[in-house]
């Protein structure tokens, strides 16, 4: 088990699938860290629109041999397409997992700017990436989520 971290603007004790947007990084799923400064940061920015902010804290199953599961080591082409595919609203893949990096707040700017051709798909991937470490993991499938993440607490972030 690895502790892993979900910040919203409210208490999330049994997730799911349904209350997840279409166009994000992989699509729509829950989506959590292991990284808790990261969940922290993410905090903010429910502050900001003053809003209250929880950090939801569970423990996730490292088991994943039964589950299909795509992970991104890097950021390269195949994760740059992948994100551009689900932020435009594909679903891509039949993936009950997906872990890789987050792209930053410029995406949009820097996908308008790669889709036009006006820079590269190395400049594009290159704009995108965090320079500090980072990881998200978006679950996709409600069944995953309930054999493989149990709700430990929730933290009010002020």
């Amino acid at each position: 088990m690895i502790e892993v971290y979900h910040t919203s603007d409210a208490v999330v004790e049994c997730p799911d699938t349904v209350h997840s947007r279409m166009n994000l990084d992989f699509g729509p799923g829950f989506y959590f860290t292991s990284i808790r400064c990261q969940a922290e940061k993410y905090a903010l920015r429910f502050l900001r629109r003053n809003k209250q902010a929880w950090m939801n804290v569970y423990d996730f199953s490292e088991d994943w041999s039964e589950w299909n599961v795509k992970i991104f080591s890097d950021y390269n082409e195949e994760w740059l397409d992948f994100v551009m595919n689900c932020r435009n609203g594909e679903v891509v893949g039949n993936f009950d997992l997906i872990v890789g990096g987050i792209a930053d707040d410029k995406v949009f700017d820097t996908v308008d700017l790669y889709t036009e051709a006006l820079i590269s798909k190395e400049e594009a991937i290159k704009r995108l990436s965090y320079i500090k470490p980072n990881i998200q993991y978006c679950v996709r499938t409600d069944a995953m989520l309930r054999r493989c993440l149990i709700f430990k607490e929730a933290i009010g972030v002020l």
